[in-house]
């Protein structure tokens, strides 16, 4: 009789179960006298299995800044080798390794501060806490974060733990994918800008923007997993024309979508259209644009740079420079891509395209909005803003 053989399935890594993903490369893109920084990062997947198509997401769990924990263990005078609960099954992790892996820090919710009214005698917060003071509360929220809560409305009768009880698990950042597995094999690549800013007296850093910017070096490790994206993707048909908005680190996707475009030698046409702040310091990735548009991977790449003109351009204005093409280029079937953001870029890209449609279609406004509907019915316009 034959010795049964037990076969080892691979583990499947997935947002609950990442995968430790090697760090080969971290560089800023930006040039000297930018007022941005944003990182190249090149990440192994060998041994991972893990794969992803253009338009995906990589999922990161960041870890809270090591200075923000510390300011906040010394505010509190807390043992920071005490061990805390962190979830309902009752696991426990010392104090500060929970705070800086465990819990998110950095946000505050309407249900934290009610909670936290009930652990001080601190009338301001009870009053900010009170339903009738809702738009207050929301301001109060609004850039802060715990260790403003817990200067702000001190003294505190709760201990570490019913404090930590009110925080929740820090969640994954998404960040669209920035290369084509079939171009870097075993290997994913982000581009992401970092978080800074000044808000109620104190610096703040975005939770994952800036551990990828100041504490991760060559050789180490990030929990990753992939987040497929079923809205963002190539045509399948690779002799479809393609036009990209991707201003600033909305043209990671792009990138990808190059890349595989390159590989596969897809026949269609392709239109970037990149802007930024300053030619000469924030043109990312410029060198490889360049050079796929010199071998007619890209046929077209528009660029507009905000501050270097004294009227400033962004990318909707060089889509109105050139509509006749563009709307031409929509007839014939084109893709219409956009990536970035959604406060205002995205906005304005969407109510241009809509002129566009209506002025070189020569229909009414309506009309000109069902088309815009149609397509992207069709799938033939597609947004990964953020």
């Amino acid at each position: 009789m034959q010795p049964t053989v037990v076969q080892k399935v691979p583990t499947a890594f997935s947002r609950t179960n990442p995968f430790q993903a090697k760090v080969l490369k971290n560089v800023n893109l930006n040039g000297t006298g930018s007022s941005k920084e944003t990182r190249h990062i090149e990440l192994s997947l060998k041994g991972s299995n893990l794969s992803y198509v253009p338009g995906d997401c990589l999922g990161i769990i960041p870890e809270n800044d090591p200075k923000l924990v510390a300011s906040l263990l010394e505010e509190m005078k807390w043992d920071t080798k005490m061990d805390v609960t962190i979830n309902k099954q009752g696991d426990t992790l010392p104090l500060k390794e929970a705070l800086t892996t465990y819990f998110e820090i950095t946000l505050l919710t309407k249900k934290m501060i009610q909670q936290a009214a009930e652990l001080t005698e601190n009338e301001e917060l009870q009053k900010l806490a009170s339903d009738e003071n809702i738009n207050q509360l929301k301001e109060y929220i609004a850039g802060r974060d715990l260790l403003d809560l817990l200067r702000d409305f001190g003294p505190w009768k709760a201990s570490a733990q019913e404090i930590v009880s009110l925080l929740r698990k820090i969640p994954p950042r998404l960040y669209s994918i920035a290369s084509s597995i079939s171009a870097n094999p075993e290997e994913v690549h982000l581009t992401i800008g970092a978080v800074r800013y000044m808000a109620h007296g104190r610096e703040r850093k975005g939770v994952c923007s800036v551990l990828c910017a100041e504490r991760l070096q060559e050789g180490d490790t990030l929990p990753v997993f992939i987040q497929p994206n079923k809205h963002f993707n190539l045509p399948e048909s690779q002799d479809k024309d393609i036009i990209m908005v991707g201003p600033g680190t909305g043209i990671a996707p792009f990138r990808s979508f190059i890349q595989e475009r390159a590989v596969n030698e897809a026949t269609g046409k392709s239109w970037l259209f990149f802007g930024d702040q300053h030619a000469a310091s924030d043109f990312l990735y410029q060198n490889e644009l360049e050079k796929y548009q010199k071998d007619g991977v890209l046929t077209r790449l528009e660029t507009a740079f905000s501050r270097d003109t004294e009227q400033k351009v962004y990318v909707q204005h060089k889509m109105l420079e050139n509509s006749k093409e563009l709307f031409e280029w929509l007839e014939n079937g084109a893709y219409f891509y956009v990536c970035g953001d959604k406060q205002y870029m995205a906005k304005d890209v969407h109510n241009t395209l809509i002129d566009i449609i209506e002025k070189e279609g020569m229909m009414t406004h309506e009309a000109a909005e069902a088309y815009l509907n149609d397509m992207q019915k069709q799938g033939r316009y597609q947004r990964d803003v953020y």
